[in-house]
């Protein structure tokens, strides 16, 4: 069986903040015997500032997320696993600064030419195909869970919780006490050729309007895809821009 080939581009930034507290990883991206045999991992993590050592823990968490991935069971439900290991990485980060502090996380496993993905918090997970882009994951903050509560209630038009005060606060990441929602798949997406998954920081995805990350990931190789989000982050000049960090990974034949 032919396989896909994956081409991968990442970029980083600190934006307009004191230091840089976001974290990635890719695990098999060089090596295209492993990534075929093992599978390709991918994780970016966002270390919550305002909070006890926000870089501690996206850094603790990716370390946990790399080392649990390398010990999956490639037979068994890769789904329920990657779940799992979010699960212990999340323990990691709590043990670690005791549940005052901790990391937002968006991840992937490609094996097999399909993707099985996970998150928590409120970073993003993007697929292009075909000229559409589609967001796979929820944001877990106070916002979208006063959407979710009305839409569960049976009201057929939710209203607009934006202005809530606190509606950006996170109600679900990595190092929480008592963490009990991962945002996941229960089925693998299979990919095709041309696919482009981006994952990214809200420092990314909650500062470029979707039309321009179409746009962006839309422009080229990966690296000049990275190239061309960093370039909108420039134009956005937003004040206090957040720290900001993608990953993207191209899928060809």
């Amino acid at each position: 069986m032919v396989r896909l080939k994956y081409r991968l581009a990442n970029l980083q930034g600190v934006g307009k903040r004191e230091r840089q507290e976001d974290s990635f990883v890719f695990v098999n991206a060089v090596d295209e015997r492993l990534l075929n045999e093992r599978g390709l991992f991918f994780a970016v993590c966002d270390g919550m500032g305002g909070m006890a050592d926000g870089a501690l823990a996206s850094q603790t968490a990716v370390t946990s997320l790399k080392d649990s991935f390398q010990r999956i069971d490639r037979s068994g439900d890769m789904a329920v696993q990657l779940k799992d290991i979010i699960y212990k990485a999340s323990e990691e980060v709590e043990k670690l600064i005791g549940g005052d502090g901790g990391s937002t996380v968006v991840a992937g496993i490609v094996y097999e030419d399909a993707l099985y993905f996970a998150s928590v918090g409120d970073s993003f997970l993007w697929l292009l195909r075909d000229g559409q882009l589609c967001r796979f994951n929820r944001e877990m903050n106070v916002c979208h869970r006063q959407y979710m509560e009305e839409i569960r209630d049976g009201v057929i038009d939710p209203g607009d919780f934006q202005e809530l005060r606190e509606a950006t606060a996170l109600t679900g990441f990595l190092g929480m006490r008592g963490l009990d929602d991962i945002d996941c798949c229960v089925r693998p997406l299979p990919l095709r050729e041309n696919d482009v998954i981006l994952a990214c920081s809200d420092g990314v995805g909650g500062v470029i309007v979707e039309d321009d990350v179409l746009s962006a990931l839309s422009s080229g190789t990966e690296q000049e895809m990275c190239t061309r989000l960093e370039q909108l982050l420039v134009d956005y000049s937003v004040p206090n821009q957040d720290n900001y960090t993608a990953v993207v990974v191209r899928c060809e034949s």
